[in-house]
């Protein structure tokens, strides 16, 4: 493997590690007691702003329960199965997919949160650097951000510095709840480049931006 090859397989883990992480519902904190690694080392890590060493990496892999190829990117691809038919079962776990695989700059995942048989405490808040923003697709999630309780429903979108301690729940029992997620490791943001207007604009508008 080329040396190119190497340094971006090793910056490449940090979303992967993040993704291993809130998987297993743990902290930043918790994580750094059960591995000695430093909490703001752990966040550079998976910020893509520190490369792991290959100690920190074994650590990680064992406190998560994932393989160092996972980790890699290079385990196998599973064997592909028949579309079901019936509802999905999230199990117990939060199920995250990781949608972006390239090296610093915005990250995306998609979040579901499975169905709770019982009523939802208050999320569990964690704070870290970062920018994120948040659209519900299905369910109704529950934003604790600081001292706002937030219930969002599909197409709600939330924004805010993820430095502020910030946790997420299912909002109710009756089934899963599905959301996007695009964070910026660095404090980047979202920039957007139209209006709700601008799809009515006439043709004299269009060329007035232009």
């Amino acid at each position: 493997m080329a040396v190119d090859d190497v340094d971006g397989t090793l910056a490449a883990m940090g979303s992967r590690l993040r993704a291993a992480r809130e998987r297993r519902g743990l902290t930043l904190v918790g994580v750094s007691c059960a591995t000695g690694i430093s909490t703001s080392t752990l966040s550079r890590i998976e910020t893509g702003r520190r490369k792991p060493t290959l100690e920190a990496v074994l650590h990680l892999s064992k406190e998560y329960g994932v393989s160092l190829d996972e980790l890699a990117g290079t385990a196998p691809a599973p064997a592909a199965e028949p579309r079901a038919t019936a509802p999905l079962s999230f199990g117990d776990d939060k199920v995250v997919l990781p949608l972006t695989r390239y090296v610093g700059g915005l990250h995306a995942h998609k979040h579901v949160l499975p169905a709770l048989k019982d009523p939802p405490a208050r999320p569990r808040q964690v704070s870290h650097d970062g920018h994120e923003w948040l659209c519900v697709l299905y369910g109704r999630l529950w934003l604790a951000l600081g001292n706002q309780d937030l219930i969002l429903t599909p197409g709600d979108v939330a924004e805010f510095d993820t430095r502020i301690p910030h946790g997420v729940a299912n909002a109710s029992p009756g089934g899963p709840v599905e959301y996007l997620i695009i964070f910026g490791p660095q404090g980047e943001r979202l920039r957007p480049r139209t209006t709700p207007s601008a799809a009515g604009c006439g043709t004299g508008d269009r060329k007035a931006a232009e």
